[in-house]
């Protein structure tokens, strides 16, 4: 009876661990995560902002730099500039082998607006009628100092002849004189005529001279403080509306 109950265990036992054996071990549930419906926005419209449209860059205003290309240009060998003024008109006649530096110093300033709106600080009769500081500091202070060398004088100072006024040798920046007699004199002090007055020279012997030399006397605060000195001090100098080279 013992054996029997022994058998029998032992024939439950290895039915037990054949099941166990031959039972299949099921794949791990898997831990990636299936990927959602897609929640990717459709691109938006690119951001990127263009960038403004400039204009190009406007040149430096040739008056701000004396010594460069556009301010040193050779003039030609003849030329005439138209000058307006508050008593009228006058035209000067230009001719380069009288004086080439200054020539060309003359004909740069003219071309690009420098004596426009300058005052006509010192007139003289019988003597001479100057000009040439310009209305606006900021030109001024530029200027100056912007010096060119001397050259021979070949023509004679008589009347309606045009010349630049200097301060010593090579010293001529931008101020003329104008001739209203015959000055030969000064021929042999170094000024060099450079042309003449062709058209409107009984406009510059009709400009006011009441005050005569005493603008010039304070040429410092002309250079410094430019047309609102004048005019504060001087209100009835006639002046330079435009200068152009004629065509």
């Amino acid at each position: 009876m013992r054996l029997k109950t022994g058998i029998t265990l032992l024939l439950f036992a290895l039915v037990i661990s054949m099941s166990c054996t031959e039972k299949k071990e099921e794949p791990p549930v898997s831990t990636t995560v299936a990927p959602s419906p897609s929640t990717t926005e459709a691109p938006a419209p690119s951001t990127t902002v263009a960038p403004p449209t400039t204009e190009a860059p406007k040149p430096e205003n040739p008056l701000l730099s004396p010594h460069g290309a556009e301010m040193t240009r050779q003039a030609p060998e003849s030329f005439r500039a138209r000058f307006e003024t508050s008593k009228g008109n006058f035209v000067v006649q230009v001719t380069r082998s009288l004086a080439p530096r200054g020539v060309d110093r003359f004909y740069n300033l003219v071309r690009h607006g420098f004596y426009n709106d300058c005052r006509f600080f010192r007139v003289i009769p019988r003597f001479v009628v100057q000009f040439g500081i310009n209305g606006d500091p900021k030109y001024s202070r530029f200027w100056m100092e912007a010096r060119i060398n001397d050259d021979p004088v070949k023509g004679s100072n008589k009347r309606g002849t045009i010349t630049f006024a200097t301060a010593g040798p090579n010293s001529r920046t931008t101020q003329v004189f104008v001739n209203y007699i015959d000055n030969v004199r000064l021929d042999s002090m170094g000024f060099a005529p450079f042309g003449e007055i062709v058209e409107g020279m009984d406009v510059l012997d009709s400009l006011n001279s009441e005050y005569q030399d005493n603008a010039s006397k304070n040429q410092d605060k002309i250079q410094t403080q430019g047309n609102a000195y004048l005019k504060s001090r001087f209100p009835n100098l006639d002046y330079i509306k435009k200068a152009v080279i004629a065509k």
